[in-house]
């Protein structure tokens, strides 16, 4: 399991004074146990606990863009580098070209023609990437499809 795997990672990390890992994994093991009260579970399945990863990946992407316009390079480093650790958890992305075959398949099935179905394309193709591509290229994607 997911869980038990950043648990391992966090050990390991310790043991080897890697700071910037060791910092990043305790925040992500915080965020996933928050996450877990907030639930009211004992435990959390690998797709509770990929959704807290991607909530804290999209944080930090809000951070990174805060930082570079208020031109603070340090932190930006930061969060790019928390970055990084985080999206090794994650399962490996498709690429734009799958991406593009998913939502063609996907427009074809529920029959949109108009970007007012831009919706049920949406989910349709969520439900067949399982979560292993960026939504916002999805998005850009089904919007240019349906223009």
């Amino acid at each position: 399991m997911l869980i038990e795997k950043l648990a391992a990672d966090l050990k390991q990390a310790m043991l080897a004074k890697e700071a910037a890992r060791t910092s990043t994994l305790r925040m992500l093991k915080s965020a996933i146990e928050y996450h877990k009260m907030e639930k009211k579970q004992e435990s959390l399945t690998d797709a509770d606990v990929t959704a807290v990863i991607k909530k804290q990946i999209k944080q930090r992407q809000d951070s990174i863009a805060g930082f570079e316009k208020g031109g603070r390079a340090d932190l930006v480093a930061t969060e790019q580098a928390e970055l990084v650790i985080l999206k090794a958890y994650l399962p490996e992305e498709l690429s734009p070209a799958q991406v593009e075959e998913i939502v063609k398949a996907a427009i074809a099935e529920v029959g949109a023609t108009t970007k007012a179905d831009m919706g049920k394309v949406m989910k349709a193709v969520q439900a067949k990437t399982g979560g292993r591509a960026d939504n916002r290229l999805v998005s850009q994607i089904v919007g240019a499809s349906l223009a």
